[in-house]
């Protein structure tokens, strides 16, 4: 065969490759044209022409029953609970700061005192935590309030786990704590250090 020939034979080779290409791709697969609802789309066999069917009542994800009321809705007999269902342990107190910063500090600011960056620039000043008032609340009514909102403060459910909640309150009752203690409230190994009589 000449060299002119074997050049010949090439664009016809490549033009068959590309029509079988062409071919193929036009070749349809049922995986993607599965017989199957989508989301929201019509469906006759049922009354409500709904094809996403409601969930049966008293389902729960798994993981979510949630039964303890007291843990994840700050309510026991429908009252709000009075303590903090979480051992105050350092380790809870440090996740209770580092939740409080990045969530409440904005607003709250970093002591409480209601004043956080928001608030200086426009936004409805919160209430100081260190009130009478809000150093006397159940914990279970920081709880509700962190939950559901109260005011101009959004809900922080979907933000803040049940248990950082809980963390965030322990952390506010020691920044409570922290505002009102006396010399008497030092550790007497501590008071020296401090300028008071061991």
């Amino acid at each position: 065969m000449s060299v002119r020939g074997c050049a010949g034979a090439r664009p016809r080779g490549r033009l068959a490759l590309a029509v079988a290409l062409l071919l193929a791709a036009g070749c349809r697969q049922d995986m993607h044209d599965q017989p199957k609802y989508q989301p929201f789309e019509r469906n006759a066999f049922f009354a409500d022409q709904r094809a996403s069917r409601p969930l049966v009542a008293g389902v729960v994800a798994r993981g979510h029953l949630d039964e303890d009321q007291a843990f994840y809705a700050g309510v026991a007999e429908g009252k709000p609970v009075a303590t903090n269902p979480l051992p105050l342990t350092r380790d809870v107190l440090l996740r209770g700061q580092e939740r409080y910063n990045i969530y409440c500090s904005p607003c709250h600011d970093r002591v409480g005192a209601g004043e956080g960056m928001i608030v200086l620039r426009g936004y409805s000043q919160p209430p100081t935590f260190h009130s009478e008032r809000l150093r006397t609340v159940p914990d279970g009514y920081l709880f509700q309030v962190m939950s559901n909102g109260f005011g101009t403060m959004p809900s922080y459910a979907a933000q803040v786990s049940p248990r950082d909640r809980w963390a965030i309150i322990a952390y506010v009752r020691a920044l409570q704590y922290s505002q009102h203690a006396t010399l008497a409230d030092v550790p007497a190994s501590e008071r020296a250090a401090l300028g008071g009589t061991p």
